[in-house]
């Protein structure tokens, strides 16, 4: 432990997918950061199962989204069964809303290692497994984090902290911080198995109030199951292998493959009644604890992480300033929270689905589900999982105007088209987008771009200006980048209306603000909230 530096701006508590990628994340930024773990590697077992697209934009993001997507099975989707084994409704989600697939299975031990193992191309990122926070004492300016115990210990003084030390948060506890929710009267029986006879490439729900169960695919051959534990059912009993075996040839044909892991859980539906304590954070379990049904506990840490990084290294450039800070860090609040809840009660949803308590509301479900089946809209609201909530911050680092069609895309996350360049070179919008915020110019079919005035302005607030023309249109060369949307996402639907306007992008891709091309010039004022310590050179990477 002699090898910790005195001082850091930002230290993650906490090792998994959600530390890992902040650390990423600010590593890209240039930001000072620690993290500290106390197991001695990233997880080993099979946890987490499911990434989502809004998580692959952010591996994007931190630059390992490619390397990510080697090692996932992607874009599968859902079956649901009844009691006979009849399938009554699929997901199977087709869109690439964020320029990647909705669902993708990966094992969550490879991942971290992708993950830690990405922290080396940073030499501002410290990791250290294997040592234990121990204690914080909180100052104006600091937090003075103790690390180990006894003579042993060392104490770091660092900017800010972000406790991702799981739904279990030693740090939470230390703050005092409670959880409000539920957990779950049923607990789940989960078998992961190194190898499956089972060629069904997406997942099986089985609906039978007799014995709900999930079958789950992985990469490299892999799969999941998880069975609800009935009433009376002890957990020490079912996990015997001759059990366990008997669940398996209940469902499928997996029940002499070999046996990763077995395993009893108990799920929660819980929040942190706060996400900040001075300079502390909470992120990932530590802040928000969601049932497996959507696959979305994971993913709502990343987005955690995505949501806070750029903050941070935001916030540290501040106070190197002496700029505040406050409305900066308060905004991951009151941006994750309504969100994260959103997910957990997805969760709960889906769980009413899977689970029915009894055959009759088993047999109502289905029912439901085969009539939404001859109504076109209803079916792909089911198939293309328009369900799933989008997130849409209402409150925090966004500004609504006066035009009610375009506010209700501000506080979305921007769909990621594939774009085209004027030498028809093409590639996901984000590649284009430097680490900054950016007005996005949707040209009308005229072409019209900025005012040279209000490009001046734009460019001095600290924003990169981009272009981007309808599908149907090529681009034309302007005082700044223009792309054309070669995918269309940005051509049609309710983005189609705000040609001739200029879309305020934060460094995380979500809307800020939106603006007519005739007053764009007015985003200038959100810019400097958006970068309250001014542009510089040394912000983010393009």
């Amino acid at each position: 432990m002699g090898s910790l530096p005195e001082h850091t701006d930002v230290l993650i508590v906490g090792g998994g997918p959600t530390g890992l990628t902040l650390a990423n994340l600010l590593g890209g930024m240039g930001v000072d950061t620690m993290l500290i773990e106390r197991n001695t590697t990233t997880v080993q077992e099979p946890r987490a199962v499911s990434i989502d697209d809004e998580s692959m934009r952010t591996m994007q993001a931190a630059g390992l989204a490619d390397t990510v997507q080697d090692v996932t099975a992607r874009g599968y989707g859902s079956i649901y069964r009844g009691p006979s084994g009849k399938q009554f409704a699929e997901v199977m989600p087709s869109s690439r809303d964020y320029g990647w697939d909705k669902r993708n299975a990966f094992e969550q031990p490879v991942l971290e290692a992708i993950l830690r193992e990405g922290l080396a191309r940073y030499p501002t990122v410290q990791p250290h497994f294997g040592l234990e926070v121990t204690g914080y004492q909180q100052s104006a300016d600091r937090v003075e984090v103790t690390i180990g115990t006894g003579e042993a210990a060392r104490v770091v003084s660092a900017r800010f902290v972000v406790a991702a030390d799981g739904g279990r948060s030693p740090t939470r506890k230390m703050l005092g911080i409670e959880l409000e929710g539920s957990s779950f009267a049923e607990p789940w029986l989960i078998v992961d198995l190194y190898k499956t006879n089972n060629s069904n490439r997406d997942t099986e729900v089985f609906c039978d109030p007799a014995r709900p169960c999930i079958s789950l695919p992985g990469p490299n051959g892999i799969r999941r199951y998880e069975f609800m534990l009935m009433k009376g059912e002890e957990a020490a009993a079912i996990v015997e292998e001759d059990k366990v075996r008997d669940l398996l040839d209940s469902v499928g044909p997996d029940r002499e493959m070999p046996l990763r892991r077995v395993q009893v859980y108990t799920f929660h539906a819980r929040l942190a009644t706060r996400w900040r304590d001075g300079r502390i954070l909470l992120a990932g379990d530590a802040a928000h604890l969601t049932p497996p049904f959507a696959g979305q506990g994971m993913n709502s840490g990343l987005r955690d992480a995505y949501n806070l990084a750029w903050k941070l290294d935001e916030a540290v450039r501040a106070e190197t300033n002496g700029l505040a800070t406050e409305k900066l860090l308060d905004s991951y609040y009151a941006e994750r929270k309504p969100h994260a809840w959103e997910m957990i009660k997805l969760a709960l949803n889906m769980g009413r689905v899977m689970m029915p308590t009894s055959a009759l509301q088993g047999s109502l479900t289905r029912a439901v589900f085969r009539v939404l089946a001859f109504w076109p809209p209803a079916r792909d609201y089911v198939t293309q999982m328009r369900y799933k909530p989008k997130p849409r911050y209402q409150d925090g680092m966004v500004w609504s105007g006066v035009n009610k069609g375009a506010d209700k895309l501000i506080g979305q996350m921007i769909p990621q088209p594939e774009v085209e360049t004027l030498d028809r070179k093409r590639m996901l919008l984000d590649a284009c987008l430097p680490d900054r915020p950016v007005a996005l110019v949707l040209h009308t079919e005229t072409g019209a771009t900025l005012s040279a005035a209000s490009l001046a302005a734009l460019r001095a607030a600290g924003a990169e200006v981009i272009g981007l023309t309808q599908k149907e249109r090529n681009p034309m060369p302007a005082a700044y980048p223009v792309y054309r949307d070669a995918s269309g996402l940005l051509s049609r639907g309710p983005f189609a209306a705000l040609t001739g306007h200029a879309l305020l992008l934060r460094r995380d891709r979500y809307i800020a603000a939106i603006e007519p091309i005739s007053t764009a010039a007015q985003l200038a004022g959100h810019i400097n909230q958006l970068t309250p310590a001014g542009q510089g050179e040394n912000q983010g990477q393009s």
